[in-house]
C-alpha cells in the first residue's frame, strides 16, 4: 500500500535546446567506428553501418540498452560515409571539454582471447567499457565505476550491476591504456554553458549557495507536505518545527520526456518567501531536500534525452530554490522494477547532477521495504528493485530511509516468520540487513547486497495515528530500536553483530501530521536521538 499520496497537477516541460552543429569540416573516412558503452558528447560524429552520425545530446550508449545510432533519437543522419565531409556551418563554439574528460580517450582495446587484463584495483576509477581481471576471470565496466568489486558485483545485462563478467581468463596482464584515475567521469562542478534556448525556468540560475552545515549525528528527518491533505493546508517552512535536522519537500512533479518541474503551493507564503525560508533553515545547519515520486509520482527515463532533460531541469531547480539536493521516492507507477531502464538511467543522472552541483550535493531514498529488503524473499518485479540503485549510487547516497509502514510484516534472515510492523525486531532486523547486507531469495542468490555504511541508514516510521494506515510505533519501541543499534541494549529477539553508534538516525512522514498531533512524534524521537553515544 502506497503511503504518500499527492493530487496530480498539470505539467508544464520545458524543451530541449536543438541539436549543435560541428564548427570545423573534416574527412568522413577519418571519424571514429561508434562503440557501445563508450562516452560522446554533443556535435561528435561517428560511422555506423555506412553511415555519418552526429550526436545531438552528451551521452552514452549502454550495450545494455541496446542503443546505437541507427535506432536511437539521440544521433541525428548526416548521411552515407562517402569520404566527402559534412558541410560547415557557423555554428555556435562546441561545448568545452569536461574536466577531467571521459572522452574523447579510447576504451582500452579488450585483451587477447583468454589473457587477462590488469587486475581490478578499488582506488581505480574505471569508465565504461574498460576491462579489469579478478580472480582468474576478465570483467567489464558497465558505466562508470569505483569501488566496487566485480567479483560481488557483476551481473548480466539489465541486473543493474556495474560489472559484466568476461568470461575466465589467464596468463599475463594485456597491455593498454591505463584506467582512468579521475575521481568523477562527469563534468566538472563549474556550470557548463547552456544551449539557447536555455532549459532553466528563470533567465539566468544563480550559483547554488555554498554547501550548509552538516546537521547533528543522529537526525530526524521529515516530510513537508507541497500541498493540503486531511492533515491540513500548506504553511510556511518557516513554521516546522526546530527538532527537524533535514526537511524533504514533497514532491515535484513529472513534466514529460525525462523534465522535473516544481508547483510551489501557495500556503508556501509565495515563491519569494519560500527561498528565503530555505536560505536560513541551511543557515541553521538543516538540510532542505526536493522529494519526487510518492503515490502519484512518476518518472520518464527510458534513453539518454530523457536522462539529459532530467538532470537539466532538476539542477535548474535546485539552484532556482536553494535545495541541498533530492530525495527519490519513486515506487510502481514509476516503472521502478527489476531490470527496468529507469534504474540505470537514474544513477547516471544522478552523478551527472552531483559532477554539476558538487560535494554538497544531497541524496536520500525512501522506498517502501519490499523494494529493498523484499529482494529477501524474491528477487524479481518490485521486490528487491532499489537494489541496484542504492549499489549504482551508494557513493553519492546521504541517507536511506526506507518505509517501515504500509506493508505488512517484514522477512529477514533472522526469524523463521514475518515481523511485526512498529516492533522493535522489525526495526533492528530491517536495519542490520541494510548495514550488513544479504543475499537474495532467502540466501540462495542471484544478488548480493553487501551493506550500506551506518551513517547511511535511518529507519522511516509514521509520525502519528492517522499519517498512515499501518505501521505506528511506541516510542518506547523506537527508543528501544535505536539503543539496541547504538548500544546492543534494550534488544528483542533480534540484535546486530556489532553496535553501530553512527546510525543516522529516524525519518518520519510526516512534519504536516506532527504538527496536527502536537509534535508528540518529533519531540519524543528528538529526546530519544540525542541521548544516543
Amino acid at each position: 500500500m502506497i503511503s504518500r499520496p499527492r493530487p496530480p497537477r498539470a505539467a508544464s516541460p520545458w524543451l530541449l535546446a536543438g541539436a549543435l552543429l560541428l564548427a570545423e569540416p573534416a574527412l568522413a573516412q577519418t571519424y571514429a567506428a561508434w562503440q557501445p558503452d563508450t562516452y560522446y558528447t554533443a556535435g561528435m560524429v561517428v560511422t555506423f553501418n555506412g553511415r555519418l552520425y552526429r550526436a545531438t545530446v552528451n551521452q552514452t550508449d549502454y550495450a545494455s540498452t541496446g542503443w546505437n545510432p541507427a535506432n536511437a533519437s539521440l544521433w541525428t543522419d548526416l548521411g552515407p560515409a562517402t569520404g566527402t565531409a559534412p558541410s560547415p556551418s557557423p555554428s555556435p563554439s562546441p561545448i568545452p571539454s569536461p574536466s577531467p574528460s571521459p572522452s574523447p580517450t579510447p576504451t582500452p582495446s579488450p585483451p587477447a582471447s583468454g589473457t587477462c587484463a590488469a587486475p581490478w584495483s578499488s582506488s581505480t576509477a574505471y569508465n565504461g567499457g574498460q576491462i579489469a581481471s579478478k580472480a582468474s576471470t576478465n570483467y567489464k565496466a558497465n558505466w562508470w565505476t569505483q569501488g566496487n568489486d566485480p567479483a560481488t558485483s557483476s551481473g548480466p545485462a539489465g541486473s543493474g550491476q556495474p560489472w559484466s563478467s568476461q568470461g575466465a581468463c589467464s596468463g599475463a596482464p594485456s597491455p593498454g591504456p591505463a584506467p582512468s584515475p579521475s575521481p568523477s567521469p562527469a563534468p566538472s562542478p563549474a556550470p557548463t554553458p547552456a544551449p539557447t534556448p536555455s532549459p532553466s525556468p528563470s533567465p539566468s540560475p544563480s550559483p547554488s549557495p555554498s554547501p550548509s552545515p552538516s546537521p547533528g549525528k543522529h537526525q530526524l528527518i521529515g516530510y513537508w507536505h507541497n500541498f493540503t491533505n486531511p492533515s491540513g493546508p500548506t504553511f510556511p517552512l518557516s513554521e516546522v518545527s526546530a527538532d527537524y535536522d533535514v526537511i524533504v519537500v514533497a514532491f515535484a512533479d513529472d513534466g514529460g520526456n525525462g523534465n522535473i518541474v516544481f508547483n510551489l503551493d501557495g500556503g508556501s507564503g509565495g515563491e519569494a518567501r519560500f527561498i528565503a525560508d530555505i536560505a536560513a533553515a541551511r543557515a541553521k545547519g538543516r538540510k532542505v531536500v526536493l522529494s519526487f515520486g510518492g503515490q502519484n509520482g512518476t518518472v520518464t527515463l527510458t534513453n539518454a534525452t530523457q536522462v539529459a532533460n532530467f538532470v537539466n531541469s532538476v539542477e535548474a531547480i535546485l539552484r532556482k530554490y536553494g535545495f541541498d539536493g533530492i530525495d527519490i521516492d519513486l515506487e510502481s507507477g514509476a516503472g521502478v522494477t527489476s531490470g527496468a531502464p529507469v534504474v540505470a538511467n537514474l544513477v547516471t543522472a544522478v552523478k551527472q547532477l552531483k559532477a554539476r552541483l558538487g560535494s554538497g550535493f544531497y541524496l536520500s531514498m525512501a522506498p517502501e521495504h519490499p523494494y529493498v529488503q523484499g529482494g529477501y524473499v524474491a528477487y524479481g518485479g518490485i521486490w528487491g528493485a532499489y537494489l541496484p540503485l542504492i549499489d549504482g549510487l551508494r557513493d553519492e547516497l546521504n541517507v536511506l530511509h526506507v518505509q517501515y509502514y504500509n506493508n505488512g510484516a517484514l522477512y529477514a534472515p533472522y526469524a523463521t516468520s514475518g515481523l511485526a510492523e512498529g516492533s522493535v525486531d522489525l526495526l533492528v532486523a530491517a536495519s542490520r540487513m541494510l548495514i550488513e547486507g544479504f543475499t537474495t531469495n532467502n540466501g540462495s542468490g542471484p544478488y548480493v547486497f553487501r551493506g550500506l555504511r551506518p551513517d547511511q541508514v535511518a529507519f522511516g516510521l509514521p509520525s502519528g495515528p492517522s499519517s498512515a494506515n499501518s505501521g505506528q510505533a511506541s516510542l518506547a519501541n523506537i527508543t528501544a530500536a535505536l539503543n539496541c543499534l547504538t548500544r546492543l541494549t534494550q534488544c528483542g529477539a533480534i540484535k546486530p553483530l556489532a553496535a553501530y553508534p553512527t546510525l543516522r538516525g529516524v525519518m518520519t512522514w510526516s512534519i504536516n501530521w506532527d504538527r496536527k498531533d502536537g509534535l508528540a512524534f518529533s519531540r519524543g524521537v528528538r529526546n530519544a536521538l540525542n541521548a544516543l553515544p
